[in-house]
């Protein structure tokens, strides 16, 4: 719960930062509204509502942490024990810090954590195509179809669909997001048997 919490307030802390990267990311060539980071702050804030501005797609945000988070954690945790208990002598080595207690080897932790974050990125993704329309805002077109969390999610689903609006453009994320996890589940599972908690 405290890790969870911790999340959740780094997120609500970063969260202008990471407004103003997406739409200074978003400015085409030749059709620059805002000129630096600082430009960016001040008309936020002065053309959409103050600092609720930098607010636009957080509830999209905070909801899909809770299951891309619980998802790739119970993946990881059902693939190592299936793993365990069905192939040990295949899948896994004694612990270095606790012989007795089977750990899965480094490739197959990578596989595993690779997974879990593929699937949980597949579940929580409409949430971030939901917070990035959100975010950009005045930038776009609809932008006033597109105000709240539901309304966004509706738009996008009735004008592009399944595959071309909620999940447009995962099968790139997954290019970031499965090496990420495999790596992130490695160093975890590594640095309990470091800190000697298995």
């Amino acid at each position: 719960m405290a890790g969870s919490m911790a999340g959740m307030t780094a997120v609500i802390c970063t969260y202008p930062l990471d407004m103003v990267r997406v739409r200074l990311a978003f400015q085409v060539k030749g059709e620059h509204t805002y000129t630096g980071i600082i430009h960016a702050f001040k008309t936020i804030y002065a053309k959409e509502g103050g600092f609720f501005g930098f607010y636009r797609g957080l509830m999209p945000t905070i909801l899909g942490m809770a299951p891309y988070a619980g998802v790739s954690f119970f993946t990881f945790g059902t693939l190592k024990s299936v793993g365990l208990s069905h192939a040990p002598t295949l899948l896994g080595r004694p612990s270095s810090d606790n012989p007795n207690v089977l750990v899965l080897k480094t490739h197959i932790n990578l596989l595993c954590g690779g997974v879990a974050g593929a699937i949980a990125q597949t579940i929580s993704y409409p949430f971030d195509v939901t917070r990035r329309r959100m975010q950009l805002g005045t930038v776009l077109p609809e932008f006033e179809k597109c105000l709240t969390m539901r309304d966004t999610m509706k738009y996008v689903y009735g004008h592009h669909g399944i595959r071309k609006g909620l999940y447009r453009g995962l099968s790139l994320n997954y290019i970031r997001c499965v090496p990420s996890q495999a790596v992130a589940f490695t160093t975890y599972e590594l640095m309990k048997q470091f800190f000697h908690l298995n």
